[in-house]
């Protein structure tokens, strides 16, 4: 089966080149699709089986990071979204992606999508954070499988998450939680805070309690080839050292692989 991911664009965003790679280097087949083709229905997303809404800066994050895309989507794509959601697919949110995803209610801690009870707001440290972080899974989601943790890299100034401790309690008990930042070796090397923006919970991606839509500020996407690590060169050497195979794939790229097994 031939799996069809639609990285959506528009607006600002300007991730969709690198996502729709990750998804060809994975085996899918990819497609760009303006936001606006889906809203006059030039394109359809019953064609699609995985939905992508990658990083940027939609409308320059003018009215908070997000939310004028979310809104674009809301007066206009709704009902055609809820459909999407409601048959077995998946939907990924990265970066701009996830906070729009958030703006949109598509995280419910009940079962009641389009109500916002999440948000990704300011980083603490008040800065533009651009480096990797260590990451550990807890969650059962198809993107997830196999994976208990990972390095991958962070480029938000809005990233911190944050929501009131009831609906935390929630997300928890019905694990939606799916990716904390850790304590690892990429943060010990760096000498940096394991959490870059202040997270509530060291929260770094969620899903709904499907676990088929998920939302994460790291970028898988810019992680899907060895040599996109930061320290790519002395592991390389420490393996050729001890007689071991050099890896080609990056973390980021089982991510991807897992949305082609979901439909197998």
């Amino acid at each position: 089966m031939v799996v069809n991911a639609l990285v959506i664009s528009g607006y600002g965003l300007n991730c969709e080149e690198e996502t729709k790679f990750a998804f060809e280097r994975a085996g899918a087949k990819g497609k760009i699709v303006h936001i606006n083709d889906l809203i006059d229905r030039t394109e359809k997303l019953d064609n699609y089986q995985v939905l992508a809404f990658p990083g940027g800066f939609s409308y320059g994050d003018d009215t908070g990071s997000g939310n004028a895309f979310a809104n674009r989507i809301r007066n206009n794509l709704w009902d055609e979204i809820m459909k999407f959601f409601e048959q077995d697919k998946l939907v990924i949110g990265i970066c701009n992606g996830f906070q729009i995803m958030a703006n949109l209610g598509l995280f419910p801690a009940t079962d009641i999508y389009g109500k916002q009870e999440v948000a990704l707001t300011h980083n603490t440290s008040a800065r533009y954070e651009d480096r990797w972080v260590d990451l550990h899974s807890e969650n059962d989601s198809p993107w997830l499988r196999g994976i208990e943790s990972l390095t991958l890299p962070i480029a938000h100034g809005e990233g911190r998450f944050y929501t009131d401790e009831e609906t935390y309690s929630k997300l928890y008990q019905r694990r939606q939680i799916a990716l904390r930042y850790c304590m690892g070796k990429t943060s010990l090397d760096q000498n940096l805070e394991y959490n870059p923006n202040g997270s509530l919970k060291d929260i770094a991606s969620i899903t709904d309690q499907s676990g088929r839509i998920i939302g994460m500020m790291p970028h898988p996407e810019r992680a899907i080839d060895f040599t996109h690590l930061p320290h790519w060169t002395l592991i390389k050497e420490k393996l050729k050292r001890e007689g071991r195979e050099i890896p080609k794939e990056g973390p980021g790229l089982t991510i991807f692989k897992n949305s082609l097994v979901y439909f197998k």
